[in-house]
């Protein structure tokens, strides 16, 4: 029996990246997946992809800073699919590469809509949906840089470190009626956002070269937590960060 058969996932920025892999992967456990992303013809991609593992799939064009938008998108699911189940909070974006005091007001509100209140807003809709049905399990995308930091990405830390308030107060919020909130933490993960930041000038080989295992994670790694976390076998976790980083915070 697949781990998340007849169950219904909800996933932010599910078109590229950790989002994308996970998507997939929860269409593989079993689930009937709704994705969200802000790119309609990468939206169309990745439906293809959970299409092929036999897994039935929804492409919602959401942006998580709306609250209209994100109560459409919960609505949406539960319309189609009767139940919202688990829920994967991935949405999220970088911030520039500079010292504090250079980073500019617009790009500090920019992040904080997207990776606070994008994240705010969906686990309050989700909660709401997940109260009325008696339980459900959202994982929250952070960070290794919502437990620790490297200098010149402080808004980002301020971000992530955020994430990580909400999901232990949450999970404290809602252990008792049902709801798990746990946090992912990867760390350095071959993705758009990776080559986003090597084109400034760090190259993947001086990412790999700083784990301790000696490479960038996958995204298909972070993905395979997450549907664990989603799934009954992890049914004593809750309000957790779960670190997935190759050992780096552990030298």
């Amino acid at each position: 029996m697949k781990i998340l058969e007849n169950k219904v996932a909800l996933v932010t920025g599910g078109t590229s990246g950790i989002g994308k892999a996970t998507a997939i992967a929860l269409g593989i456990a079993g689930a009937k997946v709704v994705f969200s992303g802000r790119r309609e013809e990468e939206g169309e991609n990745t439906a293809n992809s959970i299409r092929q593992s036999g897994a039935e799939c929804l492409f919602v064009r959401s942006d998580v800073s709306s609250e209209s938008e994100v109560k459409a998108l919960v609505q949406k699911t539960v319309e189609s699919y009767g139940r919202l189940d688990c829920a994967f909070n991935n949405a999220g974006i970088e911030s520039p590469s500079k010292p504090l005091h250079e980073q500019s007001i617009e790009d500090f509100d920019k992040l904080m809509a997207i990776n606070v209140r994008g994240l705010f807003l969906c686990m309050k809709s989700e909660i709401q949906q997940m109260l009325t049905q008696g339980g459900g399990v959202i994982v929250n995308n952070s960070s290794m840089g919502g437990l620790i930091a490297f200098p010149g990405i402080s808004p980002y830390h301020a971000s992530k470190h955020a994430v990580m308030g909400l999901t232990r107060s949450a999970a404290l919020d809602y252990a008792k009626q049902g709801i798990r909130i746990n946090a992912i933490n990867p760390g350095i993960i071959a993705t758009e956002m990776m080559d986003r930041l090597s084109a400034t000038g760090t190259s993947p080989e001086q990412f790999a070269s700083i784990v301790p295992m000696g490479r960038m994670g996958k995204p298909e790694e972070i993905a395979a937590t997450v549907v664990f976390l989603c799934s009954d076998a992890a049914s004593y976790i809750t309000g957790q960060p779960i670190v997935i980083d190759g050992g780096y915070t552990a030298a």
